[in-house]
């Protein structure tokens, strides 16, 4: 259970903020890391040029592609001698900076990192030093990894996730200039990963948390409102907005921190595991791995399997996020209300919010992934909370049959 809230992480909105902080800091040797993706944008030119106007000089590193343990290491030895990194890009590039800055701090993280085990789960112990400062400038929407004290690293085994508060980066910039031109469809997985995330935690704590609950449950229909104006907008082939996309970068912050995680039971958020597991093994994008799993899951939650979540707080919530989708954003494409059942309504959702979620696989491809996930998770680790290989498999199977769009 969490004893207590705190983010060290200063946030700064807007184009204005990064010299202003700057200014206030002793750091002198800045290095700015980029996605070779944003490398040619205007954000990394504007980034570079807040770092300039403080009259510091910057060194740039562009990194591509996903990043293995060598990856980082190469990259927390290119790190020597650098105060500060400002890590512009999604939410890979975030996180192999957090590592590689981690991996500065000494060499106790780097032993931590190489330990045999089956967890997918990797516990950091307290930095033995402080690295470099970090900045994290998001480019994408939906992973709040800028504001999160956890990070995943690809190993031979498949993607595992690190927690540690060494992870938290010491400030944010949230500039819309920084997601201009993300794809809508991007925009619109974006507000799924955090209506995920945040249902996740609620619907699988099955202890009522008043003051916990009430801002969980409003940041959940913020996120559905969020995800409607966006339908609108694609609805008229028109892009998302700054102001749009700057709440919904707002909304996956908060989603990270305080009293949204304050109190929640260890591994709430159960869905988290088996989305991960799902798109490794079958090469998906992570949201349509999400998409496709969700309405099963809350269907099994619905039908009494306390394991994945209280069937009481999900009728609650969706109670609550069903009158949010009512509201009519499109005078010409208004959406249609939702199925009362919490499973065919946020089926009916995600269809709505054009995320794909229509799957294949061969039975023994199921099988593989389940067993693969209950070696990660649980078989004795408390991820899963009893869940075994038939019962993954079995989820699995309805995440594959049951992912035919629902008309809307």
């Amino acid at each position: 259970m969490s004893l207590g809230w705190h983010c060290p992480t200063v946030m700064m909105y807007g184009d204005d903020g990064l010299t202003a902080w700057l200014n206030t800091q002793p750091t002198c040797d800045v290095t700015l890391l980029l996605d070779s993706g944003v490398a040619d944008a205007s954000i990394a030119a504007s980034v570079r040029e807040q770092i300039v106007r403080t009259g510091r000089m910057v060194r740039t590193i562009t990194v591509t592609g996903p990043a293995r343990l060598t990856d980082i290491t190469e990259l927390a030895r290119q790190l020597e001698g650098t105060d500060l990194v400002v890590a512009v890009g999604g939410g890979s590039l975030l996180d192999r900076a957090k590592l590689a800055v981690l991996l500065r701090a000494g060499p106790g993280a780097l032993a931590r990192l190489t330990v045999p085990q089956r967890s997918g789960l990797i516990v950091l112990p307290p930095p033995e030093s402080r690295g470099p400062r970090l900045v994290a400038v998001p480019t994408t929407l939906g992973t709040g990894s800028e504001l999160s004290a956890v990070a995943c690293l690809e190993y031979q085994q498949g993607k595992r996730l690190i927690m540690g508060s060494a992870l938290r980066p010491d400030a944010a910039v949230i500039d819309p200039a920084a997601t201009a031109t993300l794809p809508p469809a991007l925009v619109a997985e974006g507000v799924l990963e955090v209506l995920f995330r945040i249902s996740g935690l609620y619907i699988g704590d099955h202890r009522d948390l008043p003051t916990e609950d009430a801002l969980a449950q409003t940041l959940a229909v913020r996120m559905v409102e969020l995800g409607h104006e966006l339908r609108a907008v694609r609805s008229r082939g028109l892009p998302a907005d700054d102001r749009l996309r700057t709440e919904i970068a707002k909304v996956s912050g908060l989603s990270h921190a305080g009293w949204v995680v304050l109190g929640r039971v260890p591994y709430a958020g159960k869905g988290w595991y088996l989305a991960n597991e799902l798109s490794t093994g079958m090469g998906l994008r992570k949201m349509t791995a999400v998409a496709a799993l969700l309405p099963p899951m809350w269907g099994a939650i619905a039908a009494g399997d306390t394991r994945l979540g209280s069937a009481r707080r999900l009728d609650g919530l969706w109670r609550r996020l069903r009158s949010a989708a009512l509201d009519p954003w499109s005078a010409e494409r208004p959406a249609p209300p939702l199925p009362e059942d919490p499973a065919a309504g946020i089926a009916a959702l995600i269809d709505s919010w054009g995320i794909a979620r229509r799957i294949t696989a061969e039975p023994e491809q199921l099988t593989a992934i389940a067993q693969r996930t209950v070696r990660a998770w649980g078989a004795g680790l408390p991820m899963l909370d009893g869940l075994n290989t038939a019962d993954i498999e079995e989820l699995l199977g309805r995440a594959v049959n049951d992912s035919t769009p629902v008309g809307c």
